[in-house]
């Protein structure tokens, strides 16, 4: 099992194909698993790494308080461990969030961003609506389909409604491989409280690619918009009819946008420091 020693925890990870470097790093409570399609689709070209989350998964887990620099610390010690220099970085919804904080505190080591189903956080960024909020506190305790329609509704778009029920199961089944600890789980809660860097995304100076769904409930298109306008080199495509899960409800559609934003700005022969 391959583990990366990073300060002094060991962050699981894994690694596909070969090219530029491409790190994925998933959202709240989920882990590298969950990046199924990308991998599959991406590695073709690009050396993809993705990994667990401190806390989630195979990775350890720390004590707390988690930052949000902690994270960051943890994505710049694995890409040192595997001989990564700079990389083109991809962050879905948090981790969007770390990615951000990594463009802004270590601009040296990302090549390019893309930043999906994000916010930039603080009070500029638009929440769920009270009602989608009332729906997950309560989906713990609601019967099982009921639950599974619920999480649906939450993370879906209407481009997933003939594949709806089996969708969900096999995004369970993908998150069952690396759950996150309650410790883990109430660390990125802490890191997510205090993170905004509204007032710093014009200092990103590397291309970003800004991909949101239209029916995103759980972050709402809104702060992709905003985000769009806050950083100087942003493109920003609206994938249509899906919602904060766009990346497995039209992976084919998403990834082929990915695709194309990376190779427009591939930096060859400069990924590697060892």
């Amino acid at each position: 099992m391959p583990i990366a020693k990073v300060g002094s925890i060991g962050l699981y990870y894994e690694t596909h194909g070969h090219g530029e470097p491409v790190v994925l790093i998933m959202g709240l409570g989920g882990g590298g698993s969950m990046w199924w399609h990308q991998v599959a689709s991406l590695s073709q070209e690009y050396r993809v790494v993705t990994y667990d989350h401190r806390g989630v998964g195979r990775s350890d887990q720390s004590p707390g308080p988690y930052t949000m620099q902690m994270f960051v610390d943890d994505v710049t010690g694995l890409m040192d461990h595997l001989g990564i220099g700079i990389a083109h970085v991809y962050g879905l919804s948090m981790g969007g969030m770390i990615a951000q904080q990594l463009a802004l505190d270590r601009p040296g080591r990302v090549s390019s961003l893309v930043l999906g189903a994000t916010c930039c956080g603080g009070t500029h960024s638009l929440l769920p609506s009270p009602e989608t909020v009332q729906v997950l506190a309560r989906i713990a305790e609601m019967p099982a389909g009921e639950a599974m329609e619920a999480t649906a509704q939450a993370i879906l778009g209407t481009s997933s409604l003939p594949t709806r029920q089996e969708l969900v199961k096999e995004i369970m089944k993908r998150g069952a491989e690396c759950p996150p600890s309650r410790r883990g789980l109430k660390g990125q809660m802490e890191a997510l409280a205090f993170f905004d860097v509204y007032e710093r995304l014009h200092e990103v100076k590397v291309p970003a690619l800004i991909l949101a769904g239209t029916e995103d409930v759980l972050m709402p298109p809104e702060n992709s918009r905003l985000l769009a306008s806050l950083i100087p080199s942003a493109e920003i495509v609206l994938i249509e009819e899906a919602g904060h899960c766009y990346i497995w409800e039209v992976p084919e559609k998403a990834d082929a946008i990915v695709l194309d934003f990376l190779r427009r700005h591939s930096l060859p022969g400069q990924a590697e420091v060892y």
